[in-house]
């Protein structure tokens, strides 16, 4: 038997709980998955490739057969450069099934020996999306548990100028409730 590499491209900005569903699921079912982000010069991300990266990282860590990495370029050259034989999509609704179906079959035409599988978020995550979490947060509704702690933590670090430009500690004075301070330099 062979390996079977699987590839889960996206922009993953930012990583939501979806992407997670579908990142434990994938890491049960290929023997390495490649969680693989594009670089879109295109697009103005809301986090830098680098704090992608570190999230997705940070959050898939305990997984042995899962790494994280970054392309540009076609999805299939990317898929080549690595020897993945899969690729991992989320199929959130039929809107996404027409596009994710468009794109396997051009997918399919570049490169015939690169199956792509769909599959389906866990019903609470079935409408997520990183734009819908990069509006909620900007507009400043809460994400909780749309996205994990970190990235929770990074969006309002992002967002909220209290948090802005520097890393925060917790202390507790003498009995008060814990405050949020910036660390000195």
């Amino acid at each position: 038997m062979h390996k079977v590499t699987a590839i889960y491209p996206g922009s993953f900005d930012p990583p939501t709980n979806g992407h997670l569903d579908l990142i434990e699921r994938g890491s049960k079912i290929f023997d390495e998955l490649v969680v693989a982000i594009l670089r879109n010069a295109e697009k103005a991300p809301l986090f830098s490739v680098a704090e992608r990266v570190g999230m997705l990282e940070a959050l898939t860590s305990h997984y042995e057969n899962v790494r994280v990495d970054t392309f540009d370029g076609l999805t299939v050259e990317y898929a080549a450069r690595v020897g993945a034989s899969s690729l991992l999509r989320g199929i959130r609704a039929l809107t996404d099934y027409e596009y994710e179906l468009q794109m396997a079959l051009m997918n399919r035409k570049l490169r015939p020996e690169l199956e792509t599988v769909f599959m389906m978020p866990a019903e609470k995550y079935s409408y997520l999306s990183s734009r819908l979490v990069r509006e909620v947060a900007q507009l400043g509704g809460s994400v909780k548990g749309l996205v994990p702690e970190l990235v929770e933590q990074n969006l309002r670090g992002k967002l909220d100028p209290a948090y802005r430009l520097g890393e925060f500690a917790d202390i507790e004075e003498s009995g008060k409730k814990k405050m949020r301070t910036r660390k000195k330099a």
